[in-house]
């Protein structure tokens, strides 16, 4: 780690927009340019959740129970290993607060109980009333923040989050400032100053002051040459640079601009421990980071972690399609109806001679989902084949007169011009039909 140096903060008397890059009629810019930016892949590397805090925010909010429940299964994927480190709560309403105590009456080592406030005092009465040892602290970076939001210059705003910061170090409890907006927001002059305060701070009273870095619009960018204030490299190595230990520093992104996940990858890569996630990506707007997305990225960056339940994330999306009214669209990623299912005839051909050839790993071993196929007008006698021996205990050819005969069937559904796929039932209904009493047991 390169050597710290002192920074301090740059008052202006009106904001720094970034107007160049920011031009708010237009689409944001990209600022690039030739410098190296070093990775640094910490040794330990973990997610945090916030699915009870920002994943709430577009959606109802959820019952205690439901709270609990995801709770639950959160811990069963962790396998009390601790890669799913933490969870941040609302603690303003008796609900947030009912939910807080369900799952801290489990007393599970891992995910942590962490809160979640505005640098206000009143709200840091909460933390206490409720006996939580860390808590997150809204602390807003960028002068859009400060200036049109908080109404306040950049000294105002940071002597504010300090004053909380210590309100919560003197009552021992970890702070964990959330630096809003980060991707909008002077580095040098608000950024790496404030930061300096905290780790004389967290010096002090021999605390580690956890760093989040919040991409609030999701406007961060993955590449090495990317600048600031968007560079998600350069954001992460000025933090270093500073001398901030990489378990301090955590990513909380947004999905705004299709780089929720790779930004979030791209900080472990550079530099930081934790990045924050939610399940399944809800979240305000276009959702954070997704959780089992991390989880997944992980075992490729670190391998896989003994005691991680992987097969729980296909629990976890049952659960939040039949209870939580999740709507997960039929192809997203790992967990979505149809992400190992192929259509086209040439695929499962592929998939009945090697599985490999069309399935990206062993969906049935790690995440207890078989590869598929669906049946449409472009699956093939191939894709048949695959249908019945997945689902009946028997080998067949692709060349069978009852394969044929289905295939038939099927050429004169979309014949007569239907657009959409073959039903199992349908399936199930034409195999009886041309099996007769030869039909075997289903498999279990």
């Amino acid at each position: 780690m390169e050597k710290k140096k002192k920074v301090r903060l740059v008052d202006v008397a009106s904001p720094n927009l970034f107007r160049e890059m920011f031009p708010y009629t237009e689409f944001p810019k990209v600022g690039l340019d030739h410098k190296k930016v070093d990775m640094e892949i910490p040794q330990s590397i973990w997610i945090t959740d916030t699915t009870f805090r920002d994943g709430q925010q577009a959606r109802p909010p959820f019952t205690p129970q439901q709270v609990l429940a995801i709770y639950d299964l959160l811990h069963k994927i962790d396998g009390d290993t601790g890669l799913i480190r933490q969870c941040e709560f609302f603690l303003y309403s008796a609900r947030d607060r009912k939910a807080v105590e369900l799952c801290m009456e489990r007393g599970y080592k891992y995910p942590q109980i962490t809160g979640w406030i505005r640098a206000v005092p009143s709200d840091f009465k909460l933390v206490r009333q409720m006996g939580l040892q860390e808590t997150g602290i809204l602390t807003s970076a960028s002068d859009y923040h400060i200036f049109l939001k908080l109404l306040k210059n950049r000294s105002q705003a940071m002597a504010s989050y300090l004053d909380v910061v210590k309100a919560a170090l003197d009552n021992g409890v970890v702070p964990r400032c959330h630096l809003e907006d980060i991707t909008r927001a002077d580095y040098d002059g608000f950024v790496l100053p404030f930061v300096n305060e905290l780790l004389e701070l967290g010096s002090r009273y021999g605390v580690p002051i956890k760093i989040r870095l919040c991409d609030t619009l999701g406007f961060g960018l993955p590449w090495p040459a990317a600048t600031l204030p968007r560079g998600v490299p350069r954001l992460i190595r000025g933090l270093r640079r500073l001398g901030v230990p990489s378990e301090q520093i955590e990513w909380h992104g947004h999905n705004d601009f299709h780089k929720g996940q790779v930004n979030a990858a791209t900080a472990w890569l550079y530099g930081c421990s934790a990045v924050n996630t939610a399940i399944f990506g809800c979240g305000e707007r276009t959702g954070n980071t997704p959780l089992e997305a991390m989880v997944i990225e992980h075992a490729q960056i670190k391998g896989h972690t003994p005691g991680v339940n992987y097969a729980a994330i296909t629990e976890l999306a049952q659960y939040a399609q039949k209870e939580l009214g999740f709507e997960i669209p039929a192809n997203y990623p790992l967990v979505g109806r149809d992400f190992n299912v192929t259509r086209a005839g040439i695929h499962a051909d592929g998939l009945l001679k090697d599985e490999e050839i069309y399935n990206c790993f062993d969906t049935l071993r790690l995440l207890g989902r078989p590869a598929g196929v669906a049946i449409t007008d472009k699956t093939g006698a191939a894709g048949i084949k695959h249908w019945i021996e997945s689902r009946f205990q028997m080998q067949i050819a692709k060349q069978d007169p009852r394969v044929i005969s289905i295939k038939e069937k099927i050429d004169a559904e979309y014949a007569q011009d239907r657009v959409s796929g073959i039903s199992d039932q349908e399936m199930y209904q034409w195999v009886k039909e041309v099996f007769g009493d030869q039909l075997p047991p289903p498999r279990q």
